[in-house]
């Protein structure tokens, strides 16, 4: 039997190569999508007819679907998530933005519900290997600042890989001393500040999906990068993902916890 999608967010860059995704793929149906602002016609967005529409979580009916991929916005995500796991819908997330508590909350919602499902701050499979890359190499270069740089609209800083990075290198990274006598002339100059680790984050056009993260010790120094030049390079991450979710227990922080 195939497993029934529904993708929020679905007309948006990421959504569009989820629907794409889930189009080629055997064992897969979409079956609904949800934007706020889209029409109730699925052949305007190349959809088959009996692909259902809807604009908000209320007008969605229950056993609907059997995933939930969702590539919204910070400001919706949670709401969506929760939705999801509380109408018993594995959940695929994208979407940044969440923060450390609402994750905990819908990590505990789901151990309730029992419903399994990934949250992924990157689904680029360079990505995650940077940031297994970068822990192992805090263990030996404690002094390290992040640089992320992404296209114009994309409305959270930093982005959740860079913030996920810096998670990853806080727990392995040894103490230090930084430098005491550092001043900004120039406010937040240094970009942000997770315990003690620097992020920059860089909007511009032509960017998708880019990141850097500099190690420096005496008379060496270490940049690890990768670079997502295309939006269907998540797309293998989501595979992944489709194809584990039904069989998590409860929520997972983390595209590499499933590889």
């Amino acid at each position: 039997m195939n497993k029934r999608v529904l993708i929020a967010g679905f007309t948006g860059s990421m959504g569009q190569e989820a629907v794409k995704l889930v189009n080629s793929l055997a064992g897969f149906r979409l079956v609904g999508g949800l934007a706020p602002r889209a029409e109730k016609k699925p052949e305007k967005y190349g959809l088959d007819g009996d692909v259902k529409i809807f604009n908000n979580l209320a007008e969605i009916p229950d056993n609907i679907a059997d995933i939930w991929i969702d590539f919204t916005s910070p400001s919706a995500v949670f709401e969506n998530v929760k939705f999801a796991i509380s109408h018993h819908i594995n959940p695929i997330v994208g979407t940044t933005g969440l923060t450390d508590k609402q994750e905990k909350e819908l990590i505990i919602l789901s151990q309730k519900e029992a419903v399994g499902g990934l949250i992924a701050p990157n689904f680029g499979i360079s990505a995650v290997l940077l940031m297994k890359f970068a822990q192992e190499a805090a263990k030996y270069f404690p002094d390290v600042e992040i640089i992320e740089m992404h296209h114009a609209d994309k409305k959270d800083a930093p982005s959740g890989t860079a913030l996920a990075t810096a998670k990853l290198i806080s727990q392995v990274r040894p103490s230090h001393e930084t430098s005491p006598n550092e001043k900004e002339t120039l406010s937040q100059v240094r970009g942000g500040d997770y315990q003690g680790i620097r992020i920059h984050s860089v909007r511009l056009p032509g960017y998708i999906a880019h990141e850097q993260v500099l190690f420096g010790s005496k008379g060496e120094a270490l940049t690890i990068r990768q670079d997502s030049f295309d939006r269907s390079s998540f797309m293998s991450g989501v595979k992944v993902a489709l194809e584990q979710v039904s069989d998590l227990k409860q929520l997972i922080v983390g595209l590499e916890n499933i590889l």
